[in-house]
């Protein structure tokens, strides 16, 4: 029994993962790198039918595999399986595109000492923001104010009794599942804290715009899935974004269609001029909003037509879901990234 208790997880590492190629390896290799807490860390990978080796790329760098094959893949279905088998009573969530920090899990522990606090997670920011014009903009998707926060990312540590206590993660969720489970968690009176530390770099891998469109439209059904949910509860999430949502689509394409026509009946260029003129008016609100987010005003700018155009893709994920649920069909996994060559 004491060997057993010596060599005990102190924390579980649960990294998910499907056709991650080389970000894969490079993930597990920054764990094996972190600085040391007061105990043995175990890495669990779990794998969703990844056709690039990734298992044997894992088991090879000493990671437990776990191999999933769900009729309808997620993300959900992957963290569940890891942090069931999971044996410390931290568990660290990691994605296969993500570096990690070295100092952040030892530096946040001790968060946990404070009893209501179920989800601890900081800053993952870009590893190349410049590799792409996408991975520059989308790299401030990530910049949150520290504090307690409604919902964390795919990216936090966590206590296993809060997971056990609401039964983890969402299996359904091909997408969103992360603000679904927290705000169960924070409906039994746990706490989700943003602390003002680094904790991964991501790797975004977009440099095509249909990327960037499935991307924004998988947001655009996790928006509409989620605050379906909870819609009529004491507690709702995401019923007042997606309302803003749907308004800012349609104005945007009725903006942007109406000047268009406009400018065909009349035979004048003036309409079209105009509507550009009022959309860019609203970029430059924005970027002046956003302010805290970068000082780099060219990053500003560009991020704030990022926050508009975006909403056409998470317009139409929306109209899917709504079709879909009333269908009685459930859709599929919304993939946005490259398989990487081997």
């Amino acid at each position: 029994m004491k060997a057993r208790e010596e060599s005990w997880p102190v924390l579980s590492v649960v990294v998910i993962g499907r056709n991650e190629g080389e970000r894969l390896v490079r993930c597990l290799e920054s764990i094996r790198r972190m600085n040391p807490v007061d105990g043995p860390v175990e890495i669990l990978y779990v794998d969703s039918d990844s056709t690039d080796g990734s298992p044997a790329r894992a088991a090879a760098l000493g990671a437990r595999v776990i191999e999933v094959h769900p009729t309808r893949p997620s993300a959900a279905v992957g963290r569940n399986a890891g942090w069931r088998e999971a044996r410390a009573d931290t568990v660290l969530f990691l994605d296969g595109d993500t570096v990690l920090e070295k100092s952040f899990v030892a530096s946040s522990l001790a968060e946990f000492e404070n009893d209501r606090v179920a989800a601890v997670w900081g800053h993952r920011r870009e590893i190349d923001p410049q590799g792409s014009l996408y991975n520059r903009v989308l790299d401030l998707d990530w910049v949150y104010a520290p504090g307690e926060t409604e919902f964390c990312g795919g990216d936090a540590l966590m206590r296993r009794t809060a997971l056990e206590l609401v039964d983890g993660f969402d299996d359904e969720l091909i997408a969103g599942e992360e603000p679904d489970l927290c705000r169960r968690l924070r409906a039994v009176d746990f706490v989700i804290l943003h602390v003002d530390r680094p904790m991964t770099g991501h790797d975004l891998a977009i440099t095509r715009f249909s990327q960037y469109w499935r991307r924004a439209e998988r947001a655009g059904h996790a928006y509409a899935e989620v605050a379906a949910r909870f819609r009529s509860t004491d507690l709702p999430l995401w019923d007042s974004e997606v309302k803003r949502n749907r308004i800012h689509g349609l104005v945007l394409l009725a903006l942007s269609l109406g000047s268009l026509v406009l400018s065909a009946l009349l035979g004048s260029p003036w309409p079209v001029v105009i509507g550009v003129a009022l959309l860019m008016a609203l970029v430059v609100r924005t970027a002046i909003k956003i302010g805290w987010k970068s000082s780099d005003p060219a990053t500003r700018l560009l991020y704030a037509m990022h926050s508009h155009l975006q909403q056409i893709p998470i317009l139409v994920g929306q109209i899917r879901y709504e079709r879909d649920r009333r269908a009685g069909r459930q859709r599929g996994l919304i993939e946005y990234k490259e398989v990487p060559s081997r």
